[in-house]
């Protein structure tokens, strides 16, 4: 079955969502977490995330549009403030996670409407998910808003991180899976991980290894 550009321009408006947002793979899934100008804080799932470098430590984050109804007001507080996290999770709490995503008025904290307990850092702005075993203090660097279809990308760099100290490998490699930490699929689907293998650095002349972890 082949599917063109004009095919998926016909498609129904959800059917499109469901179709465009599946086909890219897993995700990874965080609840990204806000404080407004007047210490209100802001809650919502986020999939659009990716790494962008480790030297300086950047994450990309996507935005939709802000003119979509309901407004942005995670991309709002980050233009006003700068600072946000990123918290993973897991099985646990992903119901709770996935109740961010509906349109709460600006005054309601979804912390407070989904049942998830802010963790404030005293020397971080923005606020922590408890309840999330990893999670990343970030600070805007750059904002590049694209035309095409009104997103706007923020490009952030890690300022702190919050994780268990057992889940980080002799290697700098943190095990999510050991973490229970759960990924994403489309717009709406939750999976659990299964390890298969670390491989070793590939080389033309060498043959790959088994890292265990």
């Amino acid at each position: 079955m082949k599917i063109s550009n004009n095919d998926i321009l016909a498609f129904d408006k959800n059917y499109r969502a469901n179709f465009i947002n599946s086909i890219t793979g897993f995700k990874s899934i965080t609840l990204l977490g806000t404080k407004n100008k007047n210490g209100n804080f802001n809650l919502a799932i986020f999939s659009q995330i990716f790494h962008v470098g480790a030297n300086p430590p950047l994450i990309g984050v996507l935005f939709r549009p802000e003119s979509e109804i309901g407004g942005n007001h995670s991309l709002k507080n980050i233009k006003d403030t700068s600072f946000f996290t990123l918290n993973h999770i897991t099985e646990e709490i992903y119901k709770k996670a996935h109740q961010t995503s509906a349109r709460y008025p600006e005054n309601i904290s979804e912390f407070d409407a989904v049942g998830l307990t802010p963790f404030v850092a005293n020397d971080f702005f923005a606020p922590y998910v408890n309840e999330s075993p990893l999670k990343i203090g970030l600070r805007k660097e750059e904002e590049h808003f694209f035309k095409i279809n009104g997103t706007t990308l923020i490009l952030a760099s890690i300022q702190q991180v919050i994780l268990a100290k057992e889940i980080i490998k002799k290697d700098g490699f943190v095990d999510l899976n050991q973490a229970k930490i759960i990924t994403g699929s489309g717009l709406d689907a939750y999976l659990k991980t299964e390890k298969i293998a670390r491989l070793s650095y590939a080389k033309p002349d060498k043959k790959l290894e088994n890292i265990h972890f």
